[in-house]
Formats: C-alpha cells, structure tokens, sequence
C-alpha cells in the first residue's frame, strides 16, 4: 500500500503547479483585454436599453461570442433579445448568467453630478452592462483554456433580458433551458466585494386596469364612471391592508395611467403593482388578497378591472458548495485601488448622497473581500429572476466593488460610475472570479455532485418547478410607453 500511495502523492505537487498555471493563463487573457472589455462594457452603458428591446446590447455580445468561436442559438424561449452561446461538447456544463438590460428614468452622464443624457431616457442603474460584459469576458477566458487543453465540458453564456420586472430567465427556465447544465455561476455590481449569500425576495407583479366612461366632469358628472377612483379605491384599500400581512412584506406601486384632463371623468387608468416576500408561498397569499382589492374597488366605482401579470420570481436558493469556491477565487483575485482621479471621482459622488451618516471608507471597501456568510433567514432586499433558475441548477454568485460605496442602487449615482473605470475595475474582478470558479468546477466533478446533493436537500422530497407568472408569453411590450 505504501508503494501505491508514494507515487500518487508525489504527483500532487505537479498537478498543483499545472492548475495555477492555467489559473495564471485565464487571469492574464483578462488582463490583457480589460481594455477591450471596458469598452464594450462602455457601449452598452451608451445604448441604455430597457428590458425586451436590448437589441443592440445583444446583438454586441452575440457578436463577440461568435468571433471567439461560440455557437450562438439567438430568439430563444420566445424572446428576441435572448440567446445562448456555447463551446465545447459533453459534460459537465457550466452556465453563466449575463444580464444588459436598463431602467427607465435614469439616463446620467458618467459625472459625478446629476445630469441626463436624455431627459427620461434610460440609464444603467443597475449596471447590467457591466454584468453582461463580465459575463462574457469569464466564457471566454474558460474557452481559451478549454481549447487549449482539449479539455471536456461545454461553457455556455446565458443572455438574458428583461432581469429588472420582466422575468427574462423564467421564461428560459421554463423552456428547460438549464436542465443539463451542472452549475450555474453569476453575479452582480455592487458597493463591495463579497461572495456571501442572501435569500432575495420573491416577487410578483402586475398592472392593473380599470374601465369606466368618459363624461363632462362638470357639465355631467353623473353619466361617467371614473377608471382613477378605482385606481384611488384599489390603492386605499392596499394601503390599509399594509398593517395586516406578514412582516417583511413589500407592496410597491405606480399609477402608470390616470386620465389626461381634470375636466374629463377618466375612462381608463392603470397601476402597477409589485408584492415581494422572502417566502414565495406569502407572496401568493397577499397575492390574492390584493386581486379581491382590485374587484372591489372595481365594484364599488361601477367600473371593470382586468389584470395582467408582467413578472414573477421565486426567491433565492443558495448553494453553499458552490459559494465556497466563489468565496476562495474572489480572495485570490482580491479588490482594487482607486487612482487619484477616480477617489476624487467617488468623493463627489458620495458628497451627493442623501445619507452621509455612515459612509464606508473607499479605499478599504474596493480593496479587501467581505466574511463570507450563508445567510438564508428572513431578510428584507432585492428580488431577482436569477432565484429561478437557483431553484432548478445548483448557482452561485459574488458582488464586486463597481458602484462607489454608500451610493443607493438604481440610481444616478450607480448610472454614473458604471460608466467609468471603477465600475470596468470591479467587473473585471467578476470575470476573473467566475472564470476562476469554472476551471475548479471543470476540475473537480465531485463538487457538481455534492453541490446537486445540496440543491435537492433545499428544494425539499415533493418540489416542483412552476413558474409564479403562469403560463403567459413573454411580456414583450411592458417597457413600452
């Protein structure tokens, strides 16, 4: 035995000393073409395009995925504006997530004050071009080591549209789009660098319309019936339920619609709604009581109410075998300096914030990783479509330093930095992190079945996938004026 067991361990140091290398390969190529990455990154930040009509933004990503050799299948799960591109052949497949669409409201130069572009227009609040970019650069850099090395596996970019309330990845997951693949890497701009996870909200939401009659509000009130008291009727009533569902419940809304002149009884009008809860089975329960809102504030207005279901998104399973190895490689990549310009740059922005009573020193934020953490209590925050495909493939992800710290997200401040070389320096971090993490998972097969083992374990013995926004085609227009 000890014969057996000399050899096999004398090896280990060589096999080590290959991996870093190949390790060392993959992060130079990023080095090498940050340049290149910062500029497509740049591009899309010009384009600003919000959910389902990131055709240009698409098209770019496409583009760079075919010229590296990736077969792209574009339109998928009824969506133009998605796509996936893959290399390699077998498995296992490691998937990774790439997000560009905008929000709406929030164009901004990349100064560090307030000043759009284009009144109303969009901006990148969110850094999606960032996100999308990154995402692209780490499957690339994976194929170039991939191709290399003969090595077996598929690497697959995930283009997906509409993550800001359209649920893009629902669609693609209910088309079983992920069913083969391994594991699925992503992340996301942020204030810091962290591989921790957080359980995101569940989140449905619809826009509501409501039908009345036109009349004469003066000259003759009595024959209109007013579509804006329903909508007022449907908000009182919301609001005063606010008191008496569960904590940690979230009701957002907009009235998106509500006449065009005082002296004319509004005909139509229309709300958005949002309902977001860390449980999706809470979600589904203020879920119907707002519904019977809606019906009597329709009733009493003698108007009638239909709805539509824009989007809906489970909340996020996280996966700690997977979290792990993202923790490891975004502390050997590490966070970044600021430049005398870009600290003067993140100054300014932090002069124009709201709350200045605990801003987080810049240079400690972007230049060290948080603790990491699995934090799956209740917790207040964001919601994603990203939670959908956690619930089907084992998934994990890291934040990086793109947005200046302290600053709110979707915001103008997070518009301005994402189109800078801060917001370039943190999403290069990503790429490298994710790249990184897939050569592991590549390397190590015993980790996709323990993380598999994982994922079943959180999803309980009877779980099955079904979408929260039903069986609806995709919302196509609902970023439409």
């Amino acid at each position: 035995m000890r014969k057996l067991i000399i050899p096999l361990l004398s090896c280990l140091p060589v096999l080590a000393v290959a991996q870093d290398k190949d390790k060392q390969a993959i992060t130079a190529y990023l080095d090498k073409q940050s340049a290149t990455y910062a500029d497509i990154s740049k591009k899309i930040w010009g384009y600003a395009e919000v959910g389902y009509q990131e055709e240009k933004s698409s098209a770019l990503l496409e583009s760079v995925l075919e010229k590296e050799g990736f077969t792209v299948k574009k339109g998928i799960a009824g969506i133009p504006t998605a796509f996936v591109a893959s290399y390699g052949s077998g498995q296992p497949v490691i998937g990774i997530l790439a997000e560009y669409d905008a929000l709406p409201g929030l164009s901004q130069t990349d100064e560090p004050q307030q000043h759009a572009i284009e009144e109303g227009g969009a901006g990148h609040g969110c850094g999606h071009n960032l996100f999308g970019t990154a995402s692209v650069a780490a499957a690339v850099s994976v194929k170039n080591w991939l191709k290399a090395h003969n090595g077996k596996g598929t690497i697959r970019v995930y283009g997906c549209p509409a993550e800001e309330g359209g649920s893009g990845k629902v669609y693609m997951v209910r088309a079983g789009l992920f069913d083969d693949v391994n594991a699925v890497l992503h992340w996301h701009p942020g204030n810091d660098n962290s591989a921790a996870t957080y359980p995101w909200m569940s989140n449905k939401n619809a826009k509501f319309r409501f039908y009345g009659a036109a009349s004469h509000a003066s000259g003759a009130p009595e024959k209109g019936r007013s579509a804006l008291d329903a909508v007022e009727a449907m908000d009182f009533m919301v609001n005063m339920m606010r008191e008496h569902v569960p904590d940690h419940t979230r009701i957002h809304y907009v009235i998106t619609k509500g006449g065009d002149a005082p002296n004319v009884v509004p005909a139509f009008a229309e709300v958005y709604y949002y309902v977001r809860h860390p449980d999706m089975q809470v979600v589904k329960d203020v879920w119907e009581r707002l519904v019977k809102a809606a019906e009597g504030a329709a009733m009493g207005t003698g108007t009638t109410m239909k709805y539509e279901v824009i989007g809906g998104v489970y909340n996020m399973l996280p996966n700690e075998a997977l979290s792990r190895i993202m923790d490891t490689n975004l502390r050997q990549v590490g966070g970044y300096v600021y430049t005398s310009e870009e600290r003067a740059f993140a100054q300014k922005i932090q002069s124009t914030l709201v709350d200045k009573s605990k801003l987080p020193d810049l240079d400690k934020t972007t230049s060290t990783v948080q603790p990491f953490v699995i934090e799956t209590g209740i917790r207040g925050g964001a919601s994603s479509d990203v939670a959908d495909v956690s619930w089907v493939t084992p998934t994990a992800g890291i934040s990086t330093a793109t947005f200046v710290p302290g600053s709110s997200g979707h915001s103008w401040q997070n518009v301005a930095a994402a189109g800078t070389s801060i917001g370039a320096k943190g999403m290069m971090i990503a790429a490298k992190t994710i790249a990184l993490t897939a050569y592991d998972l590549f390397n190590d097969p015993a980790v996709l079945t323990t993380a598999k083992e994982e994922l079943k374990t959180r999803q309980g013995p009877a779980f099955k996938y079904e979408a929260m926004l039903g069986n609806r085609e995709p919302a196509l227009d609902y970023r439409k004026k």
